[in-house]
C-alpha cells in the first residue's frame, strides 16, 4: 500500500529529493500536484505524474481502502491506458476477457449481439471484466513503489484557495485536526459528491435521466461458464443485467419497478429471491453486497478554474449500460497528466490545459448520451411498449450475425493538427497498437518503443529531419521511430538507426503500414494519450505538422545543438 504520512512533519519530507524541476521559480510547495481522492482515477493520475518525476500528494477522505466493487469492466483502450501506469503485466491476474454482450427479450430472442475479441485493435482484449478492489490493489502497489507519491488518508478536504501561482488546500481528519497543504495544481478526483466541484461552483448539465436498481455482487463457490459474459434481459416484468466482474465474481442488477418500495428491494432476502432463478443461492455463492443505487446522467460544463481541475465522477456521471464510467475517468487523467507535465516543465503554456475540458467534455457528452439512449431502450416496464420495441429491433436485425464493438471515440477538437479549418488526416483518432520488433526485442509497440510523444516515420518519410524539428522532439522527449521496409522480416535485426534520435522497428503485424496507407501518409505524430495529433506526407507536410504542434503548445522551443544527420 502507499505510505501514509503522519500529520507532522511536512508532507514534503516524505517525498523523493530526486524529481523533475518545475519551470517556475515560485516559492516551494508541498507538492507540484495535489490529487483529491484516491479511487482508481485519482490513483492513476498520481502514478502518471510520479512516473514523470513530479511530487504528488493524494488526500483521501476514507481511513481505509474501499473494499467493495463499483465498476466491473473496462475496454481495450482503457486497458492500454492502465498499462501506462506500470501495471500491464499484472492486469491479466485480476481480469478476465469478456466474450460478448447480448440484449435479450423476455422470451430469450436476441435483440443485440456484440462479440468481443481477446486481441482487440489496441493490443488488449476488447472488454475486460474485473473485481475493482483487486485493480485498486495493483494501483496501490504501484504507487507504493514511487517515492514521489505521498498518500494521506482520513483527510477530508474542507477548503481550497487559489493564490495565483499556487493552491492551498485545507483538510481535516476525523479528530478535527486541520492542516493545510500547497501545490502548483489541484485535481479533484473525489467522486460524484465532489467537494472540489462544489467549491468551484461550475455549471452542471443534468439530463434528468435516472432509475433505481438493486445491485448484487456475488462470489461464486464453483467456477461457472457464462456465454456471453454480459447479458441484458429486456423484460418489462423486471429489466435485469448480468455481467462478469473478474475472476470468480459476478454481478446481477435488478431494476426497481414502478410502485415498488426501495426499502423492500434493498434487503438480502430480496436479493436471494431475485438471484434464485439464475441458480445463485447461498449454497452456490457468497453475497458480497446487495444495495440499491440511482444512476445519473450529467456533466460539469467547466473542468478547469484557474489552477484547480476536475476528473472522473467529479466531472461526469453516466448510466452503466455502455460500461464507460470508470473508462471515462481513466481517459480524463491520461489526457490531463501529459499536459500538466508539459506545463510544469515549461514546455507548454498554461492555456494548453484548456484543451483538456474541450477534448474530454465532448467525448464524455457523447458517452453519456449514448448510455442514456441505451437506457431508454432497456428501462421499459410497459408490456405493450416492450413488445413494440422487440418487434422493431428483431425486424431490423433479421439475418444479421454478431457485430464487433465500435472503435474508440476520436477527439473532434482541441490540441490537434488542422489543414485550414478542417482536422488533418487521422487527427483525433486513437492509434491502434500492434506488435513490433525493436532494439529490446519483440512485443506490443508501447512496451518496445516506450510511452510519450511518438513520431512514426514510414518507408516514404523524409530521410532526415531538420535541426529545429529534432530540437522540438528532444524537448518533448519524443520517440522517433522509423519503420523498416516491408521486405525486412521479423527475423532481421532492428535497432538504433544511424540517424540521430531514431529507433528502427519491424512492423510484425502490418498494423502501422496499413494505417499510414489508409490515411495516405508517411509520417504520423501520436500524443502521449495515443490520440493521433496528425498525419502528413513529405518534408513540407512533416514540417507543417511539427510547426503546428509547436504553435499549439504556446511556448517557443529553442533550436538546440542536435542537428539532422
Amino acid at each position: 500500500m502507499p505510505k501514509v504520512s503522519p500529520p507532522e512533519p511536512s508532507a514534503t519530507s516524505t517525498m523523493s529529493a530526486t524529481r523533475a524541476t518545475p519551470a517556475t521559480s515560485s516559492s516551494p510547495t508541498d507538492a507540484e500536484v495535489i490529487v483529491v481522492g484516491n479511487g482508481p482515477v485519482g490513483a492513476a493520475l498520481s502514478i502518471l505524474l510520479a512516473q514523470r518525476g513530479w511530487r504528488t500528494l493524494v488526500l483521501e477522505r476514507r481511513r481505509r481502502p474501499y473494499t467493495l466493487p463499483r465498476a466491473t469492466s473496462f475496454d481495450g483502450e482503457s486497458a492500454r491506458l492502465l498499462a501506462a501506469c506500470g501495471i500491464g503485466a499484472e492486469l491479466g491476474r485480476v481480469t478476465e476477457p469478456a466474450t460478448g454482450y447480448q440484449w435479450r427479450t423476455a422470451g430469450g430472442e436476441t435483440l443485440l449481439d456484440i462479440e468481443f475479441s481477446t486481441a482487440g485493435p489496441y493490443g488488449w482484449p476488447d472488454a475486460n471484466t474485473m473485481h475493482q478492489p483487486a485493480l485498486e490493489e495493483l494501483l496501490a502497489a504501484r504507487a507504493a513503489a514511487l517515492p514521489e507519491i505521498t498518500v494521506l488518508r482520513d483527510r477530508q478536504v474542507v477548503g481550497i484557495a487559489d493564490q495565483g501561482d499556487r493552491v492551498v488546500v485545507t483538510a481535516e481528519d476525523e479528530d478535527g485536526t486541520v492542516r493545510s497543504f500547497s501545490a502548483r495544481w489541484v485535481v479533484g478526483c473525489d467522486g460524484a459528491n465532489s467537494f472540489v466541484r462544489h467549491h468551484l461552483d461550475v455549471p452542471v448539465t443534468d439530463l434528468g435521466f435516472s432509475y433505481e436498481w438493486l445491485l448484487c455482487d456475488v462470489e461464486l463457490r464453483e467456477p461457472g461458464e457464462f456465454i456471453p459474459t454480459n447479458v441484458q434481459i429486456c423484460d418489462p416484468a423486471r429489466p435485469t443485467t448480468l455481467v462478469g466482474s473478474g475472476p470468480g465474481h459476478r454481478r446481477w442488477e435488478f431494476m426497481r419497478l414502478p410502485g415498488e418500495r426501495a426499502a423492500e428491494l434493498n434487503r438480502p432476502e430480496t436479493a436471494w429471491r431475485l438471484l434464485a432463478p439464475f441458480g445463485v443461492t447461498p449454497e452456490t455463492a457468497t453475497l458480497l453486497r446487495s444495495t440499491t443505487y440511482i444512476f445519473q446522467a450529467r456533466w460539469a460544463e467547466q473542468w478547469r478554474v484557474g489552477r484547480v481541475l476536475l476528473a472522473g465522477d467529479a466531472a461526469h456521471l453516466m448510466p452503466p449500460f455502455a460500461g464507460q464510467g470508470m473508462c471515462s475517468g481513466i481517459r480524463d487523467v491520461v489526457n490531463l497528466s501529459w499536459k500538466l507535465d508539459l506545463v510544469l516543465r515549461g514546455r507548454a503554456a498554461e492555456t494548453v490545459l484548456d484543451s483538456y475540458t474541450e477534448e474530454r467534455r465532448a467525448q464524455v457528452q457523447e458517452s453519456i448520451l449514448s448510455s442514456v439512449q441505451l437506457g431508454r431502450v432497456i428501462c421499459v416496464t410497459d408490456p405493450v411498449a416492450a413488445a413494440e420495441r422487440d418487434a422493431t429491433v428483431l425486424a431490423n436485425r433479421r439475418g444479421r450475425g454478431p457485430s464487433r464493438p465500435e472503435p474508440a471515440k476520436p477527439l473532434t477538437g482541441g490540441l490537434l493538427h488542422r489543414s485550414g479549418e478542417e482536422l488533418a488526416p487521422a487527427a483525433g483518432e486513437v492509434m491502434p497498437q500492434g506488435r513490433v520488433h525493436g532494439p529490446g526485442g519483440s512485443g506490443l509497440f508501447d512496451e518496445v518503443v516506450g510511452r510519450g510523444f511518438v513520431l512514426l516515420l514510414g518507408e516514404q518519410a523524409p530521410a532526415r529531419l531538420e535541426a529545429d524539428q529534432l530540437s522540438l522532439l528532444a524537448e518533448l522527449e519524443a520517440h522517433v521511430v522509423r519503420l523498416l521496409p516491408q521486405e525486412r522480416t521479423a527475423g532481421d535485426a532492428a535497432g538504433h538507426s544511424r540517424r540521430a534520435q531514431e529507433v528502427e522497428v519491424t512492423d510484425l503485424d502490418g498494423v502501422y503500414r496499413s494505417y499510414l496507407a489508409r490515411h495516405g501518409a508517411s509520417v504520423l505524430l501520436v500524443r502521449p494519450d495515443y490520440h493521433v495529433f496528425g498525419a502528413a506526407h513529405g518534408p513540407q507536410g512533416t514540417a507543417a505538422l511539427l510547426a503546428r504542434l509547436r504553435e499549439q503548445l504556446g511556448v517557443a522551443v529553442p533550436v538546440g545543438a542536435s542537428g539532422g544527420s
